[in-house]
């Protein structure tokens, strides 16, 4: 360690020596991720597939994961399942991963490892350090540290992610919040921090009114009444119980709610729904097709406590839908207050209700928000130029990077 940091040419890892830049790693890409699932598993997978296309190799590193794996895999992105990689802090099994991790990275002999989450990103930089990977680089689709949390977790956290900032090559930030976050808490060199953001679907289209009858065919709501939608995880993160809350204190008999998505806290969200909202609220659970649900909403929620870059709001967006959100992290890189959306603070569904009830009277202005928001996707957000930031940084720059 070096001023909190581990650092390169430490014992267990060869010294870097001069390299000549290459255009791409021949040897490959090991992208490491605990679970292959939610918003920073779409990324990984969309990345994963787009870096085959362009015939850089690329395997997937996961603990798991259902139909996103099997994407993957139908996609022609090798998957290698590592069970003892899971998402809770667990000693043993975190060991465990640590050791297998470092024997495939040293057996397969990639070029560059590149980790996504929290999880996952300390497991798989140590291992690669500990193996001699050429190339360290992970992506910061948010952090494990968050405010309400004890001082001392928080703040051993932010100890852990600067330890790790000291063997890893390049910081990509999913959105300007991020980035920022990166730097204030100095968890990187400044030098290896870059901001990125989401690979949009091409999948997803500008709502009409063709696709917003199938739509609402397909979800069983009928054309005169107004639907508010989310789409994201069933977890404390995606605070589910506010958009609930908030549609409650709305008391609108005109209005329904959706939330597209399944998680852990499922059976209290619910138990929620059915005291509050019974009959005008429905937890539809995973879908495959959710940017054919998209055209059905009104108004795209967001009411998460804490985020990246969230990729959900980023194609409800494309789909041309005005959105309220929580004003959290990278969230105001896509969310223009007054112009693209409405933001609020999280854990205020009081103002998420008054926020959505002026939408929800105010179709002329819920139109020219879709339109601006989906001018801000297009112009911004793409595959092909998340492509560009990964084989950036995965070319060598043959510079040292010891402590920062």
């Amino acid at each position: 360690m070096s001023g909190g940091r581990l650092v390169r040419g430490a014992p267990g890892r060869r010294t870097k020596r001069a390299r000549r830049r290459s255009a791409a790693p021949e040897n490959g890409v090991a992208a490491v991720i605990t679970r292959l699932e939610g918003g920073a598993g779409i990324v990984a997978l969309r990345s994963a597939v787009a870096l085959v296309e362009r015939r850089c190799p690329v395997t997937i590193v996961t603990g798991g994961g259902g139909e996103l794996v099997e994407q993957a895999r139908g996609a022609g992105v090798p998957v290698v399942i590592e069970p003892a990689l899971c998402k809770p802090v667990r000693p043993r099994h975190d060991l465990v991963a640590l050791w297998r991790l470092r024997a495939l990275f040293a057996r397969c002999g990639f070029d560059v490892v590149h980790t996504h989450t929290a999880k996952a990103g300390a497991v798989g930089r140590v291992a690669a350090w500990w193996s001699g990977t050429r190339r360290v680089v992970h992506t910061y689709h948010g952090f494990p540290f968050h405010s309400f949390q004890s001082a001392f977790r928080r703040g051993s956290y932010v100890l852990i992610e600067r330890a790790l900032g000291g063997i890893t090559d390049v910081a990509l930030c999913v959105g300007s919040g991020v980035t920022a976050e990166a730097l204030r808490r100095d968890l990187v060199g400044r030098d290896r921090v870059r901001t990125t953001g989401v690979p949009v679907s091409r999948a997803v289209a500008p709502a009409d009114p063709v696709s917003r009858r199938g739509a609402r065919r397909a979800l069983g709501v009928s054309e005169d009444r107004l639907l508010v939608g989310a789409v994201g995880r069933l977890t404390y993160q995606k605070s589910p119980e506010d958009l609930i809350t908030a549609l409650a204190l709305l008391g609108r008999e005109d209005v329904s709610g959706v939330w597209v998505g399944d998680g852990d806290r499922r059976a209290p969200v619910s138990r929620l729904v059915e005291s509050e909202l019974a009959g005008n609220f429905t937890l539809l659970g995973d879908c495959p097709n959710v940017p054919d649900l998209l055209p059905a909403f009104d108004v795209f929620v967001l009411p998460s406590r804490y985020e990246g870059l969230p990729l959900a709001l980023a194609e409800a967006m494309r789909c041309g839908l005005p959105v309220v959100a929580t004003d959290v992290n990278a969230v105001p890189d896509l969310v223009t207050a007054g112009t693209t959306g409405l933001l609020v603070p999280p854990e205020r569904p009081d103002l998420l209700a008054a926020a959505l009830a002026r939408l929800l009277d105010s179709p002329a202005e819920r139109a020219a928000m879709g339109a601006a928001g989906r001018k801000r996707i297009d112009e911004r957000f793409d595959i092909d130029t998340l492509v560009r930031a990964l084989e950036e940084a995965y070319v060598d720059d043959g510079v040292e990077h010891d402590a920062k």
